[in-house]
């Protein structure tokens, strides 16, 4: 392959959120070979991991490698992942009908800053607005970035010997300038603006850009720590207690990093568990019958369903199918929109309350134009009321006695 001297700068003098460890592998097998040197790969490209999609409707999510914002032509040769991709993948399982539920696989040390807290957004963004659970699990590390994304979770699992945490920002400064000596080798540099150079390799680190780039590892270091913090329901202290630890199994659910122990499988049987229990009070089974609102909707046919007793629950079967948990995500979605609409008429709905009694989106609406139709019938009666004259007292002044009479004879 060409000179890559971009990955020098993806390297050095770069906010990183990766393990200490890993970097230290990184860094001893590229530094000698980004001097200008020719990069090369021995051997087969390493295949990208794949989805799978279980019996359940569980989509299996890789999130493996040290992730980057861009993974270019290095990422099948090098293990790579970019955030970009990860995003893809997450959105496609989430907008997918046959998909019911999401599981992250997490097997990474971490890697880049940019791009992370973007796709971190994504992520949440995609979960509020589908409605499906995701789920992680360790398996066998979910350090630094990686963590960052799997703390978005609803569960996070973690083997026995698997990792999590490493809750912090490095940066590396490569200060080139004794070899350059002993190479005979003098830099020079022309530049306008003082921080334009500052952290080259070919001078020794000043105390301007030391401080330049501590005050930018220290604000990444703080919304790390706060997004853990939100994720994890934990007060931010505590998180920053941690010191950037690294825990393995039982500790990490000890420091509140995990929820459980457990493999890949455990995690897949306990998430698949959940899909089974019923979530809402449904009435899908009962026999539906037509009624009719002509009254307010020009002969336009209601459905709406017979609901079983107010407080009772109707058991979804364990064999339930994915078209039915839709349809009951799209009935609720409808609901919330028949709510917003009836909140700017004046009319109060509880969304939550309706789908607990079983109440359709078509029979709720009805209700809506019952009452406005209500509203303004009393509205009509109030109009045409007729005045009541004031009545006559005893009282009324002589003054305006007189000028009345004196009106009348005129």
């Amino acid at each position: 392959m060409t000179d890559l001297p971009h990955l020098a700068a993806r390297l050095y003098g770069a906010p990183l959120l990766i393990a200490r460890a890993k970097l230290d592998v990184i860094l001893a097998a590229l530094a000698p070979r980004l001097a200008g040197q020719a990069l090369s790969f021995d051997g087969e490209a390493v295949p990208a991991a794949t989805v799978e999609v279980t019996p359940d409707g569980i989509a299996i999510i890789p999130v493996i490698g040290t992730l980057v914002a861009r993974s270019g032509y290095l990422g099948a040769a090098s293990g790579l992942t970019a955030y970009s991709d990860i995003a893809d993948t997450i959105e496609a399982a989430a907008t997918d009908p046959g998909i019911r539920a999401i599981l992250l696989d997490v097997d990474s040390s971490g890697g880049e800053v940019g791009g992370l807290f973007d796709l971190v957004d994504h992520i949440q963004a995609i979960r509020s607005q589908c409605g499906k659970p995701i789920w992680a699990v360790a398996d066998e590390a979910a350090l630094s970035a990686a963590y960052a994304i799997a703390c978005t979770a609803d569960q996070i699992y973690v083997t026995q010997t698997g990792e999590v945490g490493s809750i912090g920002v490095v940066a590396v400064h490569r200060d080139e300038s004794g070899a350059d000596t002993q190479a005979g080798l003098a830099w020079t540099f022309v530049h306008a603006g003082a921080c334009k150079v500052d952290g080259n390799p070919h001078q020794p680190l000043s105390e301007s850009a030391r401080a330049g780039l501590q005050a930018d590892v220290d604000a990444l270091y703080g919304r790390f720590v706060a997004l853990v913090a939100r994720c994890r329901k934990q007060p931010p202290e505590a998180i920053r207690a941690t010191e950037a630890t690294v825990f393995r199994g039982d500790q990490a659910v000890t420091a509140g990093l995990a929820d459980k122990v457990g493999t890949l499988r455990v995690a897949l049987a306990d998430l698949g568990a959940t899909l089974a229990r019923p979530s809402i009070r449904s009435p899908v089974l009962s026999k539906p019958k037509e009624t009719t609102m002509s009254e307010h909707t020009g002969d336009i046919p209601v459905i709406e369903a017979e609901r079983p007793a107010p407080g009772a629950i109707v058991p979804v079967p364990g064999e339930v199918t994915a078209q039915v948990e839709q349809r009951l995500r799209a009935e609720y979605s409808e609901i919330s929109a028949i709510t917003a609409q009836a909140a700017r008429l004046g009319v109060t709905i509880d969304p939550v309350e309706a789908m607990a009694k079983g109440i359709r989106p078509e029979a709720l609406r009805r209700t809506v134009l019952d009452q406005l139709a209500e509203r303004s019938d009393a509205t009509d009666v109030v109009a045409a009321a007729p005045a009541v004259a004031a009545p006559k007292t005893d009282t009324e002044s002589p003054i305006v006695r007189r000028a009345r009479e004196a009106a009348a004879r005129k």
